[in-house]
């Protein structure tokens, strides 16, 4: 059962000001407005002007008021202005009532809030007093604050009460303002309450009289729509009586028609036998055919394949020929290249020439056969000229003919040289094509020029290239003749054109003669009915009627008489005026065809004609009347007339009677149903046309085409099978008749070949002979009075004849006595209901019969006839009543007249009438159906309801009559209703309507009740309800949420409380058992949980929880429509299909595509068609998508997935559904000893929550990341940003203004473009950038709003710190020395152990743009050590050529996560410096350093160095090279003799305790490593080292050697000698000397000295 909320929601807002704003008029103000002027009714009162104006013309109605008089529209408008104020007043009452009950609620709520409040803060003040005690300052501060807080809240709490007071005060005086307007108008509520009763008596009389005249009116109605419908029963009866009559002579005529039928069948086989032995016999000699052809292609083939390999071989040849020559020119030294490119070009002028010489020599040929062709061209043309005749200007005839016979071109209208090209090229191609066996085939253009040659000499010559004298000579005289050919030849016509001779006006001897000079008696030859094979003689007599002497001369007969009749005459010379000659003509017909021609004769007045007819034996048919009147006959005679049928005719024809609607008068033949015979008669009607006209013709019941040969032959087989007349057997129009008489037999069985009474005789068809008579039977037997007609037509086999119409006409008279209405239909009756109709008996008679009404006996417990006897007047009518009353028994009694499964009751009556031998019979029909209305069930059951809800329950009722029945439940207890229409309706005949019942219990007890429906005639059927009342301990705010149109993708969301309203004061009770027990349930805590629907798309929260007595929850319920995984798979499966029924129809239309292209057959080769391109592609792909995969297969995220996805979203049709979300609730709290334990769940306090959710189609779709809508940008480096773009889609019909919702502005998420309005179908890609700032997950979720739903998009994304270290820790690194120009590298790696790909980027300091200008730290780091140094390392000396010292590679780049960079650094000086330097920064993505280093070198211009003393020069070096002195300065001793190295070493001994530490120095030599080819290791040496000893200075060692790549360490010490004075500085300088590549020698000198203070 359904719950439904039966609480309404809507509140009503209390009016503010507190005011009474509701007016009551009174009499005087109704006077007062009706004196001044009649106010015009308003527009929803308009219906009270028409009222009162109906009132005006009814007296009945003004009598009912009490005070007499009719009522005016103000009094009308004054009740119903009256009732609206009324009932504003009681709506403002109880509004007040309902804010004054909701100021004591809240005024109550304040009460308790304060009375828990000064409970609390009693409470704090004891534990502050414990504190106190307690001496724990601590925890008195903090309850100080709670109770000053506390204090705070009370505070707040009792002003508010103060208010709710003074509100509860005001609302109370309103309330009682209101109750007492209330009572000042009692009075006038008890008058309109009067008038109101006064309304409705005077509205419901109105509707009775109203009722009434829309009654009688409708009676009259059915009373019309009943003889109407009788009338066409009458009618229906008559035809179907005509209609059986015509179906049993269809039978009749049907074993006729079979007979033909065989016959043309048999006929049609032996064609069909015949054809496909000539098809046989065709396809034989195509595949001949075929097969040589094949064998030819295969000849050719390998011909070509042997050229293709030989080309081959001889290129092959020639190319190694070409090898060996190149190879040759290259071993003699010369440019094999140039001399080959040179031997082609000669080769090439040469075959261009050799070309150019051949196409002279072909055109000097061509030239020489045009000439030639020309000169004989030019003789046969002189030939031809010089044996034409000279034309006659005398104007005679015979030479006119003659010409025309030599001269063909010469006609007036000759064919076209092209059309006849055409013609012949159109059989040369069929001849062609039927005989291609032959691989040599002729060039058709040769053929056809060699078949016209001697048809058009004209035509046929070879016209030059340029026009000689001659040419135009001939043209002209050619044009001279054919114009006076053409003249004459018109001149000829008009007057031959009749067969007559209309010859021009001529004078001999001074008179007119007109017309022939000869008459032929008769002036017409006639061979009336000819048979072929016979001879035929008749003699002509020639008289000359021309004034003067005159002579014939047989000319000839015309063309298509040649073969069949010869002339025997004997020229008789002259004749004179009135002399006569003879001849006799010989007609020997071999075509059954008419023939017209004539007889040509040549005179000396001028030529004429004697013209010829012959005519083939033909039926010419007629009747003596076409129109049969039988005049007025009583029913029941029988009338018969006849007409004769005259064949006037030589030729005997088969004949048939067929109604006019089987064939209409313009109908020359017929065709029969039968498709097989429809076929077979047109396609021999078609031949034997053909035969006529001696052309081909299209046959349109088989499409194909037959030549004049082929229906001659069918004809003369024809004429074999069907032996009907000697005249028909020679006949080749035997077929057709045939045809067509097989077509009538046909037409006879299909279409009814009587109409009314009039039927035909027996003889309806036969074979009327040549000059033969039949006469042919009509009879007349009138059954049914009224006027009778038939027409019909005698159909004729021969085509030539046409049907002839007849029409036959007839009055029958019907008896005195008859029954107007013969069936008498009541309809449906109901059981136990009386019904009555009217019998009228009408009569023609002059005198007055007896009529006596018989009723069958079984039938009269039921019905009956009042009177049962009566005399009817002349000329008069006489009624009778008839009475039905059905009873139950009424299937027991007749059972011989009544069906009791339909109820179908039909009973024959009889009236007998006196003197009358044949009794009149009517018949009474009924249907008799029951009146019950049943339900499906007997007992309805609605079990535990709550007090909040409604429960739902369905019964069927079915309505059992044959008739709609009104019904309505009556009684219904307040608790329950009854939908639809609040349980009033109509049911229709046997349907059934479902009812709901909605039960909503208003207390807890038991409920049992009866529904009593009762139905239209009186009838009452009880239905039986029980149901139990229980009230659960929580309640829902709202039961039933109403979600709006939500699209996929997007959500709905509501809000709704639960709220356990069980206290102390309302304990509720548990439902009642069936024992009957009530048990107190205890106050405590409840547990609920919702049931949730799977794949409903609902979630609520929380969907579960605890909740104390007197608490409220709120309750989020939200509604996201989506497509369900298991639709998505089955329209993958869909697509699939379509896919594979798409590649299943290609190969057909491939195909088809084929067939249409034309082939042509061009110089006797046919394109071969390779059979593999139908075939469809053997791709392994392909065969995987024909098999449809298991849904269980299909992943979320495929392909295929995403895009049925994506069908589905732009074809979403509108979907609605309902879901009902049970909540749980428990009996009480879980035990306290076990938590975990769940408490008793009861079904009787179970709430429910109907939702209803409408889903839509979505206006806005993401179609790139495969449609999802998260966006996860994985793992992200702190500092790095990450782009990404997703593309979204309007799939709506209207425009959509985007819009966004607002991002974290401090988050790691941002929207990069701006959005826009989008039109239909159009696409818009966002911009989302992700550069986190923290270590740690952010999930942000983008709304992307328009006016139709807002498209939520998930992001993702994962901040992670990178850990990248370094190989070098950072600080120093020193590349030593290195020749000049020389370079050095060593490699730094870098090492990725974090999780994402890291960025790097190295900077040196020498190439940043800020890079400091002085020189102060560089001078601070190079005289101090740099460990004890604090100044940072800048930029030192740089490379002349302006490229940097230190160079990197690489310098960015992109670590992969786990992986390893190597940097490689290079040291590349220029000149020798000791001063070179930079600094290198090593920086990730987020701009953080990873190591900082200082890069050091030296460069030397030799292989040995020395270092380690102090510096005596300023380490900032000047970028230009130092100046170079002219070398013719110099000495030969100065250049052999270079300049010292000056070097200072300064020790320091330190004295302490009246000890002397000695000092120490260390130098270094070394030997540079270098690739150029030179010594590979050096030697050093101390000079002068005795004088250092005496002064306290050692060296040690004072020599030695250093191989190339390493360095030597010399120590330096000093030690004061005796005598050594404080502060005394010791000096001395010694000579070292370095070789290498070259000798050195440094003066270094050693200062010493002793220091008494400390480091």
């Amino acid at each position: 059962m359904d719950e439904e909320d039966r609480g309404s929601p809507s509140d009503v807002a209390s009016d503010s000001c507190g005011l009474l704003d509701v007016h009551l008029s009174t009499d005087e103000d109704i006077e007062d407005e009706g004196s001044d002027q009649k106010p015009a009714p308003p527009s929803d009162l308009k219906w009270l002007e028409e009222l009162s104006e109906e009132d005006d013309g009814d007296g009945d109605l003004a009598a009912v008021a009490d005070y007499g008089q009719k009522r005016s529209y103000a009094e009308t408008a004054r009740m119903f202005k009256l009732r609206r104020n009324l009932d504003q007043l009681d709506r403002f009452h109880r509004q007040k009532e309902h804010d004054v009950l909701k100021a004591r609620e809240e005024l109550k709520l304040c009460h308790q809030d304060i009375k828990s409040l000064v409970e609390q803060r009693d409470n704090l003040e004891k534990q502050i007093e414990r504190q106190k005690a307690a001496d724990n300052s601590v925890a008195v501060f903090r309850l100080r604050a709670q109770h000053k807080h506390l204090c705070q809240k009370l505070q707040s709490e009792e002003e508010l009460e103060g208010h709710i007071n003074t509100e509860l005060n005001q609302l109370e005086l309103e309330l009682s303002e209101v109750e007492v307007e209330i009572g000042r108008h009692s009075s006038l509520r008890q008058e309109l309450q009067e008038e109101e009763q006064v309304f409705r008596v005077l509205k419901a009389q109105k509707a009775a009289t109203r009722f009434q005249q829309e009654r009688h009116a409708s009676q009259n109605l059915q009373l019309k729509m009943q003889h109407h419908r009788d009338k066409q029963a009458a009618m229906v009866k008559k035809e179907e009586s005509e209609c059986q009559r015509k179906i049993e002579e269809r039978r009749a005529s049907r074993k006729i028609a079979a007979k033909y039928l065989k016959e043309t069948i048999k006929r049609m086989h032996q064609q069909e036998a015949e054809k496909e032995q000539q098809n046989r016999e065709l396809l034989e000699k195509r595949i001949q055919a075929v097969n040589s052809l094949k064998s030819n292609i295969a000849a050719t083939q390998e011909s070509l394949r042997v050229r293709q390999s030989r080309a081959r071989a001889n290129a092959q040849k020639k190319e190694q020929q070409q090898r060996q020559l190149k190879e040759s020119l290259q071993a003699q030294g010369i440019n094999s290249i140039k001399h080959m490119y040179q031997q082609k070009q000669l080769e090439k002028i040469k075959r261009k020439q050799e070309e150019f010489e051949e196409r002279q020599k072909s055109k000097k040929e061509a030239i020489v056969a045009k000439i030639l062709q020309e000169e004989q061209l030019v003789k046969n043309r002189e030939r031809h000229q010089a044996k034409l005749p000279k034309l006659s200007t005398t104007g005679k005839f015979p030479s006119l003919g003659r010409a025309r016979e030599k001269l063909p071109y010469l006609c007036p209208t000759p064919p076209s040289a092209t059309e006849e090209r055409a013609t012949i090229l159109r059989e040369f191609s069929d001849i062609s094509s039927s005989s291609s066996a032959s691989s040599d085939v002729e060039d058709p253009e040769e053929t056809i020029h060699q078949e016209v040659d001697h048809q058009s000499l004209a035509d046929s010559l070879a016209e030059p290239e340029f026009s000689g004298l001659w040419d135009q000579n001939y043209k002209k005289l050619l044009n001279e003749k054919t114009t006076s050919v053409q003249a004459e030849a018109k001149q000829e016509e008009p007057a031959m054109a009749d067969g007559k001779l209309s010859m021009p006006a001529k004078k001999v001897h001074g008179k007119e003669l007109k017309g022939s000079p000869f008459i032929s008696k008769p002036e017409v030859v006639l061979f009336k009915d000819f048979e072929v094979g016979k001879v035929y003689k008749k003699k002509i007599v020639l008289t000359n009627i021309s004034y003067t002497t005159n002579h014939c001369k047989l000319l000839g007969v015309s063309a298509q008489l040649k073969e069949f009749i010869s002339v025997n005459f004997e020229p008789p010379g002259s004749l004179s005026a009135g002399m006569s000659c003879d001849m006799q003509t010989v007609f020997q017909p071999m075509i059954n065809e008419d023939l017209e021609g004539e007889v040509q004769f040549a005179s000396a007045v001028g030529p004429f004609c004697v013209p010829v007819r012959c005519t083939i034996k033909k039926c010419a048919l007629e009747v003596d009347s076409q129109l049969i009147d039988f005049g007025s006959h009583v029913v029941g005679q029988t009338i018969s007339r006849t007409i004769t049928l005259t064949n006037k005719g030589a030729l005997a024809t088969l004949f048939s009677l067929e109604t006019s609607t089987c064939l209409s008068p313009e109908t020359s033949h017929v065709q029969m149903p039968s498709q097989v015979s429809a076929n077979t008669c047109q396609e021999t009607s078609s031949q034997n046309t053909t035969s006529h006209n001696k052309k081909s013709f299209a046959s349109k019941g088989t499409g194909e085409i037959k030549p004049k040969q082929e229906s001659q032959e069918l004809s003369e087989a024809s004429q074999h099978e069907k032996p009907v007349s000697e005249a028909s057997a020679t006949d080749p129009e035997a077929i057709p008749e045939a045809c067509v008489s097989t077509d009538a037999g046909a037409q006879v069985d299909e279409s009814p070949l009587d109409a009314s009474d009039i039927s035909l005789g027996n003889v309806r068809e036969g074979e009327i002979g040549p000059f033969e008579s039949i006469k042919l039977e009509v009879v007349f037997t009138p059954t049914i009075p009224g006027e009778a007609n038939l027409d019909f037509h005698i159909k004729f086999t021969n085509l030539s004849s046409k049907p002839i119409p007849i029409q036959v006409r007839g009055i029958a008279v019907s008896i005195p006595v008859w029954v107007v209405q013969p069936s008498i239909d009541l309809r449906i009756c109901m059981f136990d209901c009386l019904y009555q109709d009217t019998i009228m008996v009408q009569s023609r008679a002059s005198t007055a019969l007896k009529v006596t009404f018989e009723v069958c006996p079984e039938i009269r417990k039921h019905m009956e006839i009042v009177p049962k006897t009566g005399f009817i007047q002349a000329q008069s009518s006489f009624n009778a009543q008839l009475k039905f009353l059905p009873r139950h028994s009424l299937s027991k009694d007749v059972k011989k007249f009544f069906d009791n499964d339909t109820g179908v009751l039909e009973v024959p009556m009889t009236v007998q009438v006196a003197g009358q031998v044949q009794p009149v019979h009517f018949t009474v029909q009924a249907v008799v159906t029951s009146t019950d209305l049943q339900f499906d069930r007997t007992e309805v059951d609605f079990g535990y309801c709550s007090i909040y809800q409604s429960v739902k329950s369905s019964v069927c009722l079915t309505n059992l009559s044959l008739l709609p029945q009104d019904f309505g439940f009556l009684g219904v207890p307040e608790f329950i209703e009854v939908q639809p229409n609040d349980g009033f309706g109509t049911l229709l005949p046997q349907e059934t309507l479902e009812i709901d019942l909605i039960f909503s219990a208003n207390k807890t007890k038991e409920y049992n009740f009866q529904l009593r429906c009762k139905s239209g005639i009186n009838r009452d059927f009880q239905l039986s309800c029980q149901a139990v009342g229980v009230c659960p301990p929580m309640e829902l705010s709202h039961s039933v949420v109403q979600f709006g149109a939500t699209a996929v993708g997007d959500h709905s969301t509501a809000i709704l409380y639960l709220i356990n309203h069980h206290n102390n004061r309302n304990q509720s009770k548990k439902p009642v058992t069936p024992v009957g027990k009530d048990t107190v349930a205890p106050v405590a805590p409840r547990l609920f949980s919702f049931t949730i629907p799977k794949e409903s798309g609902i979630s609520i929260t929380p969907s579960a929880g605890r909740l104390f007595p007197g608490e409220r929850c709120l309750v989020q319920v939200m509604f996201r429509p989506r497509l369900l995984e298991q639709e998505i798979k089955e329209e993958v499966l869909r697509l699939l299909q379509r896919a594979k029924l798409l590649r299943e129809k290609e190969p057909e239309m491939n195909r088809h595509t084929e067939q249409e292209i034309p082939v042509e057959p061009s110089k006797g080769k046919k394109a071969s068609v390779n059979p593999k391109n139908s075939n469809v592609s053997d791709d392994p792909k392909t065969d995987k998508l024909t098999e449809s995969p298991n849904p269980a297969d299909i992943q979320p995220g495929s392909e295929q997935y995403e895009e049925a996805r994506a069908s589905l979203l732009h074809s979403f049709p509108q979907r609605y559904s309902e879901y009902t979300i049970p909540c749980f609730i428990s009996d009480g709290d879980s035990p306290e000893e076990d938590r975990q334990a769940q408490p008793a769940w009861s079904p009787f306090n179970t709430l429910y929550l109907k939702l209803q959710c409408p889903a839509i189609r979505p206006s806005l779709v993401v179609i790139s990341n495969n449609g999802q809508n998260i966006i996860d940008f994985y793992q992200v480096a702190v500092g790095e940003k990450v782009i990404k773009r997703f593309t979204v889609q309007n799939i709506s019909k209207e425009s959509l203004d985007l819009r966004t919702s607002i991002l974290d502005i401090h988050g790691p998420f941002s929207l990069l473009n701006a959005l826009r309005c989008i039109r239909p179908g159009e696409k818009h890609t966002l911009i989302l950038a992700f550069s986190p700032t923290l270590e740690k997950t952010y999930c942000e979720t983008l709304g992307i709003q328009n006016q139709r739903m807002t498209l939520e998009v998930t992001l993702y994304g994962e901040g992670v710190v990178p850990a990248v270290t370094s190989s070098h820790p950072g600080g120093l690194l020193d590349f030593g020395y290195v020749l000049q120009k020389e370079n050095t590298s060593q490699v730094l790696k870098l090492q990725n152990s974090s999780a994402v790909a890291v960025g790097f980027r190295v900077l040196l300091a020498s190439l940043s743009p800020s890079r400091p200008q002085g020189g102060a730290d560089r001078v601070a780091f190079l005289l101090g050590s740099y460990i004890d140094s604090q100044v940072q390392l800048t930029v030192g000396t740089q490379n002349y050529s302006g490229l940097s010292v230190f160079s990197v590679v690489p310098v960015e780049g992109s670590i992969a996560p786990g992986q390893s960079q190597d940097i490689t650094v290079t040291f590349q000086p220029d000149h020798p410096s000791v001063n070179y330097s930079d600094k290198l920064t090593v920086e990730i993505m987020n701009k953080s350093k990873l190591c900082v280093m200082d890069l050091k070198g030296a460069a030397s211009s030799h292989n040995m160095y020395l270092y380690g003393g102090d510096l005596l020069t300023v380490p900032i070096e000047s970028l230009l090279p130092p100046l170079i002195t002219s070398q013719t300065q110099l000495t030969e001793s100065e250049v052999m003799e270079k300049p010292s190295i000056p070097m200072l070493v300064t020790l320091r001994a330190s004295y302490s305790g009246g000890a002397i530490t000695p000092a120490l120095r260390e130098l270094q030599v070394g030997c540079i490593h270098s690739t150029q080819p030179s010594k590979k290791s050096g030697e050093f040496y101390w000079d002068n080292v005795a004088s250092l000893q005496q002064q306290g200075f050692s060296v040690e060692p004072s020599k030695g050697t250093v191989e190339a790549g390493h360095k030597c360490t010399i120590r330096v010490t000093w030690a004061p000698q005796s005598g050594y004075k404080p502060y005394e500085v010791v000096q001395t300088c010694a000579p070292l000397t370095v070789k290498g590549d070259e000798r050195n020698v440094y003066r270094v000198t050693l200062m010493a000295w002793v220091s008494t203070t400390a480091d």
